[in-house]
Parts: structure tokens; C-alpha cells; sequence
């Protein structure tokens, strides 16, 4: 049996939003490549081979650009609230974690809200120590976040529940 101590309040994984899957992605690339091909042709047969060839550095720097994006797309963030703590961890890219321990208690949730554009940033703020949690989130994502994690986080004020 769990300790109430331990039992999570709130667990989350916060990911970049990637709209194009890699197969899709693979699946756009070769139709640019096919349609670039076919617009090189007839300057190929005018004569004007570089216009072809940046053509193709087109292309590739287009496959490149997506590389990257999903590239950065395996970066990540966790957030996980017990009655005791809150641990905050940034996972980079190359695997990297950074991690952030908070006392529920004592922790702030800290918000920037924009008139027009709506929630701007949502960080964590705990003796002078000031960390922004889920910034490549939309502004609705990022309100949706601050009222869980600020529900999660009242929870944890009211301590353990004991059965």
C-alpha cells in the first residue's frame, strides 16, 4: 500500500506540439522534391543549370529545417505534485535533465497574462527562485496548466489524506 505522503496529486508531461508526423513529414518532402524536380527540368534544358542546382539547395535546406524541428521536438518537461513535493524536471534534447524541487507549501504559481493575446508565461516561484514551466505552450495551454497545477497545488496545501 502508498504512503499518502507519496501518492501523486498531479503528474504531467509537457511535449512541444509537432503538427506533421514523420511519416507525413517524409511523405511531403519526396512530392517537393518530385515537384522541384520538375520545375528544374526546363532550365536544365535552357542552359541555366545553377537555377536547377539552387533549386536543389532549396530542398535540402527545407529537409534540414524539418530535421531540426524534430530534432528539438523529443525535448520535454515533467511536473509531478505530492502532498510533500513538487518536482519540476526539463529534459533538453541530447537527454540533459535539469531538475527543481519545490515544498507545495511554499511554492508560488506566478502567471503573465496579456490582455489581447491571454497567458504569456506560467512559472514557479520559491525563495527568490524563479523557474518558467511550459514556455513553448500556447496561451490556452498554458491557462489550462496554471488552473490544474493551481488546483493540484491547493490540494497539496491541505495535506496528506489519510484512509
Amino acid at each position: 500500500m502508498a504512503e499518502p505522503f507519496d501518492e501523486p496529486i498531479y503528474s504531467t508531461r509537457l511535449s512541444p506540439h509537432r503538427s506533421m508526423t514523420p511519416r507525413a513529414f517524409y511523405l511531403f518532402i519526396l512530392c517537393y522534391c518530385l515537384a522541384q524536380g520538375l520545375f528544374a527540368v526546363p532550365f536544365l534544358f535552357m542552359g541555366a543549370w545553377p537555377v536547377a542546382g539552387f533549386m536543389g539547395l532549396d530542398a535540402l535546406g527545407l529537409y534540414i529545417a524539418f530535421r531540426l524541428s524534430f530534432r528539438h521536438a523529443r525535448a520535454y518537461e515533467t511536473l509531478d505534485v505530492t502532498p510533500l513535493e513538487l518536482i519540476f524536471a526539463k529534459v533538453a534534447v541530447g537527454g540533459r535533465r535539469r531538475e527543481w524541487r519545490f515544498n507545495p507549501a511554499w511554492v508560488r504559481l506566478e502567471q503573465k497574462v496579456h490582455e489581447e493575446f491571454g497567458t504569456q508565461s506560467v512559472a514557479l516561484v520559491s525563495r527568490g527562485e524563479t523557474v518558467e514551466i511550459g514556455a513553448f505552450l500556447g496561451p490556452e495551454q498554458k491557462a489550462a496548466l496554471a488552473r490544474e497545477l493551481a488546483r493540484a497545488l491547493a490540494t497539496a496545501k491541505m495535506g496528506p489524506r489519510f484512509s
